[in-house]
């Protein structure tokens, strides 16, 4: 049974212990063991967000391969157009909760810095954690699982299974908390530890962890060929590479694509930013205007006016087909489809907006795989030049296609599986 919550107790009173990322210490367990034959039970957790559910997905359909049992807990109206039908969801959340995540979207859009970061951990991871936290439990106690996954920014789940004594695996989508990114403002750096401090105070904790990394078992979905060294951290940090399971999201004109007869480029800013990046779709449609190329914009409808004929708009498109088709790709710098374009040796012009995207996009250009403009300031000659680079100079090609052999060797969706058995 849950203890009471401790509320009115500063987390900034109790240190929140961080996972070792110097040495090669074994933690959570035998490694070394063969996975059990018997099928076991994986709960999924994670927030209301496509792009953090995409990669767990592929994980998923390969632990059901394998003869596993899934489900997941979150909102449903997210998780459900992403699963396959019948797949067993527990609701975690609330509608009140994700009206008001809609409701401050925009809000969050505009800001940068700081006061992005502040506004992420106080008007969303936060509340999200406590919104969740009754669903969690619910779908823990009836799911019965051996092994709880949670999304970096589900704070509920690692509670939960800590308070329920399940090990617990974290799911990395994106490699950028794995950096540090905060090590040069340690106030702010500790500022965040201590709202995951007083989380875990307030729902009957007192061994305070950084829930975003778990002592036991952390998936991170890239390799060093894009993040740089990664030899220090233990061995319970497993770079699988991308797991590539994003669903096929529409038709396309298949037609209209020139296969072959000249380059085609994908345009994408993701599924939150697209309404945010009006100048942007309409600085790379003056940029791409009178290149020997076809673009494909994946924008909402409307908000690229009157395009250039070799420009398409759709506001949906099956991406990992047509990256099949591309020949470079625009990214807002977006972990997912960054190392979707990267699985693909494809290259990339990079123009992050806030939160990990810069750190994705200094990833790209320091493993020499593209190169980064400025999200608000580029203009179409700048954006030009370094789409022309990106097509034209080898180099360029040359890092991708090393970076896509890493994350084939790393095993993707099938090598997350594994651990995840051993870990059960």
């Amino acid at each position: 049974m849950r203890r009471g919550p401790r509320r009115g107790r500063s987390a900034a009173s109790r240190r929140v212990q961080v996972p070792p990322l110097l040495g090669k210490e074994a933690v959570g367990g035998d490694e070394g063991k063969r996975a059990e034959q018997a099928p076991r039970r994986f709960l999924f957790a994670v927030p209301p967000l496509a792009g953090h559910i995409n990669p767990t997905v592929a994980v998923a359909d390969e632990l059901v391969r394998r003869g596993h049992r899934v489900a997941w807990t979150g909102h449903p109206g997210s998780l459900q157009p992403l699963l396959r039908p019948g797949s067993r969801v527990y609701a975690a959340g609330n509608e009140a909760f994700t009206a008001r995540l809609e409701a401050g979207r925009q809000e969050w859009l505009g800001l940068r810095g700081p006061a992005a970061l502040k506004f992420l951990w106080e008007q969303f991871l936060v509340p999200l954690g406590h919104a969740m936290m009754p669903g969690v439990e619910t779908a823990i106690a009836r799911f019965r699982p051996d092994v709880v996954v949670s999304d970096q920014q589900v704070l509920a789940a690692p509670v939960a299974a800590r308070l329920s004594g399940l090990p617990w695996a974290t799911s990395a989508t994106t490699s950028a908390e794995l950096t540090r990114p905060l090590a040069g403002m340690p106030l702010v750096e500790e500022w965040v530890r201590d709202k995951i401090g007083e989380f875990q105070l307030d729902h009957g904790i007192e061994d305070l962890l950084d829930l975003r990394f778990s002592d036991h078992l952390v998936l991170v979905f890239s390799t060093d060929a894009l993040m740089g060294d990664v030899s220090f951290f233990p061995d319970h940090f497993a770079f699988v590479g991308p797991a590539l399971g994003r669903p096929p999201g529409g038709d396309f004109p298949w037609d209209w694509l020139e296969t072959g007869r000249r380059p085609a480029v994908l345009v994408s800013l993701g599924t939150v930013n697209g309404p945010a990046g009006e100048r942007f779709f309409q600085v790379a449609a003056e940029a791409v205007r009178d290149l020997d190329l076809q673009a494909v914009f994946v924008a909402p409808a409307g908000l690229v006016t009157d395009p250039p004929p070799n420009v398409l708009v759709r506001e949906h498109v099956p991406q990992l087909p047509l990256l099949e088709r591309m020949s470079a790709v625009v990214s807002h710098g977006g972990h997912n489809t960054v190392c979707e374009a990267l699985a693909h040796g494809l290259p990339l012009v990079v123009a992050p907006i806030r939160d990990d995207q810069p750190v994705i996009a200094r990833q790209v250009e320091t493993a020499g795989a593209g190169v980064a403009v400025r999200f608000a300031r580029v203009r179409a000659a700048e954006l030009r030049a370094a789409l022309e680079a990106v097509l034209t100079d080898e180099a360029y090609r040359i890092a991708a296609g090393r970076i896509r052999d890493s994350f084939t060797a790393a095993g993707g969706a099938a090598q997350a599986a594994e651990r995840l058995e051993k870990l059960a």
